[in-house]
C-alpha cells in the first residue's frame, strides 16, 4: 500500500492554517483585556488621588473658618468624611420634639452662611451636602425596638427637614438657595448609625446629633468603580 506523503503534508498544514487565525485572536483578545485592566487602575489611582487632595483642601478651609467657634458651639469636624458634627442634643431640640431651639438657631444663622460660602468655593468638586439628623435607640419602653426604630426615623427626618428649612430661608444664603435645592438633602437616619463608648456599649447622649456631610464628586467617581470591580 502507498502512503501519499504529499497529501497527508498539505492536510496538516490546512490544520495549522485553520488554527493560526483563531490562536491572532485569543492573543487579541489577552491585550485588549490587559490594556482595559491597566487603564481601570491606573484610573482608580487618578480618582483616589485628586479625592485626597479635594478632602484636605476642603477640610482645611473648613478648619480655618471654623476653628475658632467649634469649642462655644460644641460642634468638630470628620477630616476623613468631611463631616460638621454639631454634638450638643440639650441645644438642638427638645426630646421628642422636631423644631429648633432657639440656641440652636443662632448657631445655625451663624454657622450655615459661612459654610456656604466654603461650599461656594470648591462647589466643582462636591456633588452633595447631607444634612443628616441621628438618634439614639431610646423611645418609650411601652414599644419593640423594632417601633422605636420607625419613631426615631420619622422624628430624625422631621427634625433634619426644620434644619434644611430654616437654613434655606436665612437672607444670607439667598444667592445660593439655586444651588441648595439641587444639591443639599435631609435625610433622617434613626439609630442606624449609633455612637458608642470605648467598652461598646452606646452612648446615648452622643448618638443624638446632627451633621452635616460633604460628598465629593471623587467620593461618588470612587463608589462607581468600586462597583465596577
Amino acid at each position: 500500500m502507498m502512503i501519499d506523503l504529499e497529501k497527508i503534508s498539505s492536510k496538516e498544514d490546512g490544520e495549522d492554517t485553520q488554527w493560526l487565525p483563531m490562536s491572532d485572536l485569543m492573543s487579541g483578545l489577552m491585550m485588549l483585556f490587559l490594556f482595559i485592566a491597566v487603564s481601570f487602575i491606573l484610573n482608580t489611582k487618578r480618582v483616589a488621588e485628586k479625592y485626597d487632595d479635594n478632602q484636605q483642601k476642603i477640610y482645611q478651609a473648613l478648619q480655618s473658618e471654623f476653628q475658632s467657634n467649634l469649642t462655644n458651639w460644641k460642634a468638630k469636624i470628620d477630616k476623613e468624611s468631611l463631616t460638621f458634627i454639631f454634638t450638643d442634643p440639650e441645644v438642638l431640640f427638645q426630646t421628642g420634639r422636631a423644631d429648633l431651639q432657639s440656641k440652636f438657631k443662632e448657631i445655625l444663622t451663624a454657622f450655615f452662611p459661612r459654610y456656604m460660602k466654603v461650599i461656594d468655593q470648591y462647589r466643582d468638586f462636591i456633588s452633595e451636602v447631607r444634612i443628616e439628623g441621628h438618634t439614639s435607640s431610646d423611645w418609650s419602653r411601652l414599644v419593640s425596638a423594632d417601633v422605636a426604630y420607625f419613631e426615631n426615623m420619622r422624628l430624625s427626618q422631621e427634625r433634619t427637614r426644620s434644619v434644611l428649612e430654616y437654613t434655606y430661608y436665612l437672607p444670607e444664603v439667598e444667592n445660593y438657595r439655586g444651588w441648595i435645592k439641587k444639591n443639599v438633602s435631609a435625610v433622617g437616619l434613626s439609630s442606624s448609625k449609633i455612637v458608642l463608648n470605648t467598652d461598646g456599649s452606646e452612648n446615648r447622649e452622643a448618638s443624638k446629633r446632627v451633621t452635616f456631610r460633604i460628598i465629593t464628586n471623587a467620593e461618588a467617581q470612587l463608589r462607581r468603580l468600586s462597583e465596577l470591580k
